[in-house]
């Protein structure tokens, strides 16, 4: 073996060498700096793979003071030895996180720890896909952590498949105000009996349906429904009511303008394929869940309950809708000033909590809260989320509206 690398030189010692010295090199450093960070890359499959430090985060450093010397981890990295997984990510919506959270107007408002610093919004939404612009500004910003996609479900440095398989894996982001999905499902029939099973009191071969098994079928790291986020959709439904009411919502989100033509909001949302478009579209991605729920239950059965959340979209629509008219009709009658901000007759339902005023800040929460629980309580077999935290909610929502618009009507006559 001497002879050999005697006879290839200098660089053959090098190029054989060098990974195994410098990942020695790293866990010699880092067994004392960050012990927990050895502990789980050693429990790694990675580990036994002898995919070691350099591979992913390639570049030397020898204090804290070099750090800015290795290579920022994102999915890219990953997808140099995973690439299906990140093949179907790229096309999904967790892809667009990211995109997502910097289209908001609201977000730019927020302090930079909320967002860029990860302690908010950017905390779940750092999943996105980040081009390398993107990522050096924020590492400029003072954002030198969190950039990755991967490790949100696969958590550093075990990496581990069996966690992301685990629903606890998307507890983090799924829950809370606006998509309390894991509130749902756990107290749902089918979380109750997950739980049961992985403590043991159930069997372990018990038919029970995970976030994974519905929304990741076979793996997939796609992860898409047929109502999208936000629960709206093209094209426009037969019922003339309904269609009306989502033509008002589209208006307050931004995508159409006061005559309901398309606007740039619209475009941004078809590039980012985040709401189905087509019925084509819808009915694929209804047709995969449908196909999911036949693994326990008839087609009938399966057909009929997504059938019964769909008409809750429609009376949790009606309900907003009238809500989102009250508000533009005060504007068009100058009792309340319309934000030069809001580019339309309508109130901007993406300004969230920036909205001027308390009849504005509880249309937000009607919209971002309230209707997101009725529909979604309703998809994740959680009666209570979809009446008491959802539809009630709205309901109170719209009286206070109702009655609060009056009352500034009645203000706005007597005042000089």
């Amino acid at each position: 073996m001497l002879s050999v690398l005697r006879a290839a030189g200098l660089a053959a010692v090098v190029a054989l060498v060098g990974p195994i010295a410098i990942a020695d090199d790293c866990v010699d450093c880092h067994r004392d700096e960050t012990p927990n960070i050895v502990n789980d890359w050693q429990i790694s499959r990675h580990h036994s793979e002898d995919v070691a430090c350099n591979d992913c985060h390639k570049g030397r450093h020898k204090s804290a003071d070099d750090v800015a010397n290795l290579r920022t981890v994102t999915a890219e990295t990953c997808a140099k030895c995973h690439e299906e997984p990140f093949e179907q990510f790229a096309k999904g919506k967790h892809a667009l996180a990211w995109a997502a959270v910097e289209a908001m107007p609201t977000t730019h408002a927020l302090p930079m720890s909320l967002a860029h610093g990860m302690k908010g919004c950017g905390g779940c939404h750092k999943l996105g896909l980040k081009g390398e612009e993107e990522v050096a500004q924020l590492k400029e910003e003072g954002s030198m952590f969190g950039h990755a996609s991967c490790d949100a479900c696969h958590t550093r440095h075990t990496f581990s498949v069996i966690e992301a398989q685990q629903p606890q894996a998307c507890q983090t982001c799924h829950m809370g105000f606006d998509h309390p999905q894991w509130e749902m499902w756990s107290a749902s029939k089918h979380g109750i009996r997950y739980l049961l099973m992985q403590n043991g009191t159930l069997p372990a071969n018990t038919p029970a349906p995970t976030c994974q098994d519905c929304h990741m079928v076979d793996g997939n790291h796609e992860v898409r429904t047929a109502w999208g986020f936000l629960a709206v959709r093209l094209p426009l439904p037969e019922d003339e009511q309904w269609a009306a009411d989502q033509v008002t919502i589209l208006q307050a989100l931004g995508v159409l303008d006061t005559e309901g033509n398309p606007t740039a909001r619209l475009d941004v949302v078809k590039a980012a394929d985040v709401a189905r478009l087509t019925q084509e579209d819808f009915d694929r991605e209804r047709n995969k869940m449908i196909a999911v729920c036949e693994e326990c239950h008839s087609t009938n059965f399966a057909v009929a309950e997504l059938g019964k959340a769909d008409d809750l979209i429609r009376e949790a629509d009606h309900l907003l809708a009238r809500a989102i008219r009250i508000i533009a009709s005060l504007y068009e009658e100058d009792v309340l000033t319309k934000p030069d901000s809001y580019a339309y007759a309508f109130p901007d339902l993406l300004t969230f909590h920036d909205a001027p005023t308390a009849i504005e800040q509880r249309l937000f929460e009607m919209h971002l809260k309230h209707r997101m629980r009725a529909f979604q309580g309703a998809f994740h077999a959680n009666p209570d989320y979809a009446l008491w935290y959802g539809w009630s909610e709205m309901v109170r929502d719209l009286q206070y509206i109702e009655e609060k618009a009056a009352e500034m009507r009645r203000h706005a006559a007597t005042s000089p």
